[in-house]
């Protein structure tokens, strides 16, 4: 077997390393590919291929088994006799091809692991910073990275966020920074010491909710793997200081000599935080005299004309300042850049208004953690929630709503753990369940179920606590035909009340 503890360049020998890959998505596909260029020996192993990716494996030299037993072990797996397995990050510990590698004692990578080896390849490495939490996180490292760019720093978003860090990585014009955020999946298969760990400049865990309990197997595993984030970090540790776990993880992380830990709150920010008084966005940590003093970075006000006031997207842009802080980008740049951020898609977008409802499209909140904070935002809501609930209770989250709630609007394969917590905990509310089954369906008949439940003044909310796939390719898929919906609604609708359809009949809660 190969010593794979030499192996930390693109410039080491990685030529004729047996190497099994297990995945073909997006994560998956560059793995193989970077691999085949280092002259690796690749066998790729996937419960399906995407038909293009396929091809493309063939064309470039790496080898493609499908599973056709998720229990049994290809003969062609076990034929390679593998040096290492890279595991795609979907792949649970449990699965058992991972356990058949383990039992073997073949090394285990993720993708981020084998990025973090190759980082030289055009050049000096670019600095990383890492970002994790339940949610936030997209918004933080886009944030982040625009934060960057507007200081004048070649930095670009990687990671979880759609970018493989591999992709980046062998960007012939290289990077300064990579802003590369981290799922609590590919932080399980990171090691937090030795050789292939990584030693980012900067991290953050935005916040901790249960989430993936389905796939982790427990919340203190799901918020170890988080807590990954903050190990070998070399110059500021973020930590959210509304959550108690995020400084736990910080207290107990093995860091970089002269590490800072570094708050943030929607406060008044101590020495070393960052926060708020009054309308102002202070930053008390990167300045010289900060036990006296603070630095203006924005305003509220100025927040608001971007769409970044809501408490948590102030908690958002309080880390991402952070960490563009921690990098050295000057204040006049943080204002200059927030100024001109705008949000992606789905994450508390408005996509209509008429009658005096408005409509929100946050099919990004896929957890109860996420679609808690956006409930938050308004004060009489009909809510559009269920899905792939991933092992967790919505019923705190309901109790907690209740009040503000005007209906609720139950999607999602599965939809009677949604009924049964309204029934619990919120009898009151009115619940109407979209039996509709076809994907181009569901969000037609939710609509005009939300429709018929909504007053003036009210909110319809699309925050589903949940993940997509139970009837959706994916958040933004649901996302889209929720928008496509609303404005079908919109479009055909009179601007008049009369014209309403007259209001269901509830589920029995």
């Amino acid at each position: 077997m190969r010593d794979l503890d030499v192996l930390t360049s693109w410039h080491s020998d990685w030529r004729g390393l047996r190497v099994a890959v297990f995945g073909l998505g997006v994560t998956g596909f560059s793995v193989a590919d970077t691999l085949v260029e280092l002259g690796a020996d690749v066998l790729v192993v996937a419960a399906k291929a995407d038909p293009r990716r396929a091809d493309l494996l063939e064309v470039i030299g790496a080898r493609l088994v499908i599973e056709s037993d998720p229990a049994a072990v290809p003969v062609e797996l076990v034929g390679l006799d593998p040096e290492v397995v890279i595991v795609s990050p979907g792949y649970r510990p449990d699965h058992s091809l991972v356990a058949w590698a383990e039992g073997r004692g073949i090394p285990v990578w993720g993708d981020i692991e084998l990025a973090w080896r190759l980082r030289d390849k055009s050049g000096p490495p670019a600095e990383w910073i890492s970002v994790t939490g339940t949610n936030g996180k997209t918004t933080t490292v886009q944030l982040t990275t625009h934060l960057l760019v507007a200081g004048g720093h070649r930095a670009v978003s990687v990671g979880n966020i759609g970018m493989p860090v591999l992709d980046a990585i062998r960007d012939p014009g290289g990077f300064e920074v990579l802003v590369v955020e981290l799922s609590s999946f590919q932080l399980h298969w990171l090691r937090r010491s030795g050789v292939g760990s990584l030693a980012p400049y900067a991290s953050v865990c935005l916040n901790v909710a249960d989430d993936h309990l389905d796939w982790h197997g427990s919340r203190e595993a799901y918020a170890a793997a988080k807590a990954t984030v903050y190990a070998n970090t070399r110059v500021a540790c973020v930590y959210n200081k509304a959550d108690a776990a995020t400084l736990r993880m910080v207290e107990e992380a093995e860091v970089g000599e002269g590490c800072r830990a570094i708050g943030f709150g929607l406060g008044a920010p101590g020495q070393s935080d960052f926060g708020m008084v009054g309308d102002i966005v202070l930053d008390r940590a990167f300045i010289p005299d900060r036990h006296q003093a603070a630095l203006e970075l924005t305003t509220h006000g100025e927040l608001q004309q971007v769409g970044l006031a809501a408490p948590h997207m102030l908690a958002n842009v309080l880390a991402a300042c952070a960490l563009a802080r921690s990098y050295g980008i000057p204040a006049e740049a943080i204002r200059a850049g927030l100024a001109t951020f705008r949000l992606d898609s789905h994450r508390t977008e408005p996509v209509g208004r008429k009658d005096d409802v408005l409509w929100i499209d946050d099919s990004k909140a896929t957890n109860s953690h996420a679609a808690d904070a956006a409930l938050q935002s308004f004060d009489s809501v009909v809510w559009i929630v269920g899905g792939l609930l991933k092992g967790t209770d919505v019923g705190p989250l309901v109790e907690k709503h209740a009040k503000r709630l005007r209906a609720a609007i139950v999607i999602g394969a599965n939809r009677q753990p949604v009924v049964e917590a309204f029934a619990r905990h919120a009898p009151a509310v009115p619940v109407f369940e979209v039996t509709a089954s076809d994907t181009g369906d569901v969000m037609q008949e939710a609509v005009r179920l939300a429709a018929s439940a909504a007053n003036r003044g009210d909110v319809v909310l699309l925050a589903p606590a949940a993940a997509s796939m139970d009837q959706f390719a994916d958040y933004a898929d649901r996302g889209n035909r929720f928008a496509g919906a609303v404005r079908d609604h919109l479009g055909g609708a009179a601007d008049d009340d009369d014209t309403r359809d007259s209001h269901p009949t509830p589920h029995p809660a």
